[in-house]
């Protein structure tokens, strides 16, 4: 039966509705907390990892327009971007001339289906905050929905858990916080709950790609869908090679026990073993987040585990109300969707180029996405123009918020397409057609207007 508070936690996601799979998968790795498991990859447990360079890898034409073919392509959609001050799906902010990240992915997709005549659906991974806004902004793409299959399926959600004794958390004054998703780990639970996974599988469909909506790089290529089809592999992560931004990431590694590769997590590195987290050399690649699989192999190990995969757990600690410090600590029970790299015996990794990694988590990543360091073409694809991509550092107190960072930025984003750097100190506000040339750096103290049409450059 368990311990009274795992019963009260299942007892709590019966009455909400959620599903049985999830349930179970939850109360698995309840009995891991009970059990004292933190999660944690020490260093001492694996090796670093090398891998092919899609860049080097010859694919077959015919192969590739043949697996894109037989491709499902599912964005996780159940973010609020409620870190950049938002309330509602982030992929409805506007990115690039009036578009949001939904209208950009809806047009790849189409675009997609007539180069390569292929029924390529597109699924969303909502969750019950997003899903009536992102269904009401995808209705205005009435040939996007695909016979029999939905456009969108919603991730579960489990309890937060007092830190003291792991009961589920009561919070009054605002019962929605008492609840978190599962991580994004919960993508295999929610399609094998809903059905998805055998719906896929009776429509002729072999593979699935998954990525962020907040990423427009991750376009469903039909030439990373043909080496993964050529490769025989039943789960593959398109990875890049870690920046200096990226010290703090996860990254990729191989384990010494058993030889599997695994995607090791910040959250499950010791505190002893920072240093080594953070060695370019030693780690050097890391996860974009894009993920193919098969999808009859994905649901023979879901039939063979009873539906619980059994990822490496993530434990969270955080406060039950992520905007106030003083709110009581809680445990979120999360798991990664890339950490399934480890279930499949033959999981493959292949380096891709940073083109296919554009996420945006900050403001700073907005500007950028916003500025002529990026072209969109007929095909809706991102394109690199500039040389590369500039670093942004924008003073949070001023431009962290999606609200505060337009009001900065009134006649839309400087040209970055010649910066190296820009770094905004203070409450700095940019006219139209300012141009940033290398590395530059601005302090409200000097000013706190841009004129329009001005060129920054460094001081000489």
């Amino acid at each position: 039966m368990g311990s009274p508070a795992l019963k009260r936690a299942r007892e709590k996601m019966v009455d909400a509705g959620v599903d049985e799979v999830a349930i179970d998968t939850f109360a698995h790795y309840f009995r891991l907390l009970e059990h004292g498991e933190t999660g944690m990859v020490p260093e001492s447990t694996i090796d670093p990892v090398d891998m092919p360079s899609l860049a080097d890898v010859e694919v077959d034409e015919a192969v590739a327009a043949e697996a894109i073919r037989h491709t499902v392509v599912i964005k996780l959609n159940g973010g609020l971007g409620t870190s950049m001050g938002m309330s509602r799906a982030k992929s409805l902010l506007c990115v690039r001339k009036g578009l949001s990240f939904l209208d950009i992915i809806a047009r790849q997709v189409l675009h997609l289906r007539q180069q390569h005549d292929a029924v390529l659906p597109l699924v969303l991974m909502n969750s019950f905050r997003t899903s009536a806004d992102t269904m009401a902004a995808l209705a205005r793409y009435g040939d996007l929905a695909v016979d029999g299959l939905p456009l969108e399926f919603l991730q579960n959600k489990e309890p937060k858990l007092n830190l003291k004794d792991l009961s589920p958390i009561s919070w009054p004054r605002d019962p929605d916080l008492e609840w978190c998703p599962p991580g994004h780990g919960d993508l295999y639970t929610a399609m094998r709950g809903t059905g998805l996974i055998d719906l896929l599988l009776e429509h002729g469909f072999k593979r699935v790609f998954v990525s962020n909506s907040d990423n427009l790089g991750a376009v469903p290529d039909a030439r990373v869908a043909g080496w993964f089809a050529a490769s025989g592999a039943p789960f593959a992560i398109e990875a890049v090679r870690r920046t200096p931004s990226d010290r703090k990431g996860g990254h990729f590694a191989r384990r010494r026990t058993d030889g599997r590769l695994v995607l090791r997590e910040s959250a499950q590195v010791l505190p002893e073993d920072q240093e080594s987290l953070a060695d370019l050399s030693r780690h050097q690649f890391c996860s974009t987040n894009n993920i193919w699989f098969d999808l009859a192999a994905m649901k023979t190990a879901l039939d063979q585990r009873q539906g619980i995969l059994g990822l490496p757990m993530i434990r969270n600690v955080k406060n039950v109300d992520p905007g106030d410090a003083s709110t009581p600590k809680v445990v979120q029970v999360e798991t990664a969707m890339g950490a399934a790299i480890e279930v499949f015996e033959g999981s493959q990794l292949i380096e891709v180029g940073r083109d296919r990694f554009v996420p945006v988590k900050t403001t700073n990543d907005l500007l950028v996405l916003r500025s002529d360091v990026y072209a969109i073409g007929q095909d809706f694809a991102l394109d690199q123009v500039a040389a590369e991509v500039p670093f942004i550092d924008l003073d949070t107190e001023h431009y962290k918020l999606v609200s505060d960072f337009d009001r900065h930025f009134p006649e839309g984003a400087p040209s970055l397409a010649k910066a190296t750097s820009l770094k905004v100190e203070g409450n700095v506000t940019f006219g139209q057609g300012v141009q940033v040339v290398g590395d530059v750096e601005i302090d409200s103290r000097d000013t706190d207007r841009i004129p329009a049409g001005t060129v920054l450059q460094p001081d000489e």
